[in-house]
């Protein structure tokens, strides 16, 4: 199981979000921790603040971000390196599950489920990316 190592300025972004963004925000942070608790590659999952966005690093992965912005106050995403496949892999996979922007992000809306043990998945490949970058598809 990885160590994770908080940073309580991630919570205090998160916590100016609205309650609704919030809930969902939160939501994801947990099944970000998961992921890396399950991963066979995690050791260490650094939680910080990047652009001033929730961010997720491993020595395994691609960093990932969340973040809700009052540009769009209905929506909120999971934001990845442009310059890795995780993007091209997962709409690849899971087109009919999630709505992309451009090679960088997962959106979602507010009012909508997320599809928990898809996106797990999608988590996990970023957060051991370094390991499955090789694979057709990451491995999914």
């Amino acid at each position: 199981m990885p160590k994770i190592k908080s940073n309580e300025k991630v919570l205090a972004i998160i916590n100016e979000y609205p309650d609704q963004a919030r809930d969902k925000i939160l939501a994801i942070r947990s099944l970000i921790i998961e992921a890396a608790e399950e991963s066979d590659y995690v050791d260490l999952l650094t939680e910080d603040v990047k652009w001033s966005e929730p961010s997720y690093l491993t020595k395994s992965g691609s960093t990932i971000r969340i973040a809700w912005k009052a540009s769009k106050p209905d929506k909120y995403g999971l934001y990845f390196h442009c310059q890795t496949e995780l993007i091209r892999s997962f709409r690849k996979v899971f087109r009919q599950q999630f709505t992309f922007e451009s090679n960088r992000a997962i959106i979602f809306n507010l009012d909508e489920d997320v599809p928990e043990t898809e996106l797990k998945t999608c988590l996990s490949k970023a957060l051991e990316y370094h390991k499955v970058k090789h694979l057709p598809l990451l491995g999914l």
